[in-house]
């Protein structure tokens, strides 16, 4: 029974499942320090965002640079929500849990408005509509009431508990994983596959290739209002200013950095830019903080031109995890140990021995052909 289950389908569940029991045994033990726990909080935020924008770049092979967008709606909406329901119910679960439906709902809706053009528009021009959306919301939330969503300074929203926050955000990612993962793998995800290859053929086959368009961007606007909640949620006021195209393509290199259409790298390349992030606002402070962005910079094309250079490539597949896994795991076969094979070619039954030569007597017929 054991031998039959596909493993490596269930890598990034057993991944994300072990991290979260070991971080919540160590947060309830106090083990943890305030930064460590802001830490994991963004991680989780990055791995949402950056497993949900790869169903849309990686999967349908769409070109989107507005999901900070739909980030910023659900940070704006799902905080006032909870600004609203915090005299009602407290900083409680149940106060995040609703702010957390609203703001997914809400970015669902804007997802299938942006899915709309995408029927009609690829490659560049998608990417233009996409990252004009991204703006005109910030804008719209940078520039609205005061009294309404804070205007230039921001929105003031409650700060939930450090101690359960991250274990809340990798449950959903953990429940975000799961959905994306069966749907990649379901005929619905073939579907989105072959629209990625080839359109034309995929229309040609029947595919509704509107409604996998528009399914896949509310899903991915979903997951990403659910994170714009968790950092309303994170931090104690939400400034449109983080939400800029920047910030898009900062999501979109993760999604490249971890391999397009592979979700495993893009948990990995998630982490550890949220990770180098962090490490290097630390390290780098005072008058050396300008060269945040010339480190991490370098740190991303030495990345690049690792994974892309062809001269790199024997090394790569000779030392990447899944070959030095398979090295690892591998048993040594007994050259001395007789293998019984029913369907070797040399004992299948047939009317001609395998090992006969067959042969035509070439003189013999040429001289009939003459006698006739």
């Amino acid at each position: 029974m054991m031998k039959n289950i596909k493993w490596k389908h269930y890598v990034n569940y057993i991944i994300v499942g072990i991290a979260t029991i070991i971080f919540t045994i160590l947060s309830l033990t106090s083990s943890l320090s305030s930064s460590s726990l802001y830490a994991l909080e963004k991680i989780a935020i990055a791995i949402i965002l950056t497993v949900s924008l790869s169903l849309v770049v990686g999967f349908l092979g769409e070109l989107s640079l507005g999901h900070a967008g739909f980030m910023c709606i659900g940070a704006y909406l799902g905080g006032k929500a909870a600004v609203l329901l915090e005299p009602v119910f407290g900083n409680t679960i149940m106060t995040l849990l609703i702010a957390l439906i609203i703001g997914a709902l809400i970015a669902a809706l804007f997802g299938f408005v942006i899915g709309l053009p995408a029927l009609r528009l690829k490659g560049d021009y998608l990417a233009i509509v996409t990252l004009a959306f991204g703006e005109i919301t910030r804008s719209l939330f940078m520039n609205s009431d005061p009294e309404l969503f804070g205007g230039t300074l921001g929105l003031e929203t409650p700060r939930f508990d450090r101690n359960y926050l991250f274990i809340i955000a990798f449950i959903i990612l953990f429940i975000c994983l799961i959905i994306i993962q069966n749907i990649i793998r379901s005929k619905h995800g073939r579907a989105i596959t072959a629209i990625r290859d080839n359109e034309i053929a995929a229309r040609s086959i029947g595919i509704n290739v509107t409604k996998y368009k528009l399914m896949v961007f509310i899903i991915a606007a979903f997951f990403a209002g659910m994170a714009g909640v968790l950092y309303s949620f994170s931090n104690y006021t939400i400034q449109s200013s983080t939400f800029d195209y920047n910030y898009s393509i900062e999501i979109l290199v993760m999604v490249v950095l971890g391999g397009m259409g592979n979700i495993t790298g893009s948990i990995l390349s998630a982490t550890f830019l949220t990770i180098l992030d962090i490490r290097l606002q630390t390290i780098l402070t005072g008058d050396m903080a300008v060269l945040q962005d010339v480190f991490r910079s370098l740190i991303l094309i030495v990345f690049i031109i690792y994974n892309n250079a062809e001269r790199l490539r024997p090394f790569r597949e000779k030392y990447n995890l899944k070959s030095v896994w398979q090295r690892i795991t591998m048993k040594k076969k007994d050259p001395n140990k007789d293998q019984d094979d029913e369907h070797k070619w040399d004992r299948v039954p047939t009317k001609i021995k395998m090992d006969e030569i067959l042969t035509l007597n070439v003189n013999s017929q040429e001289k009939e052909d003459k006698d006739d």
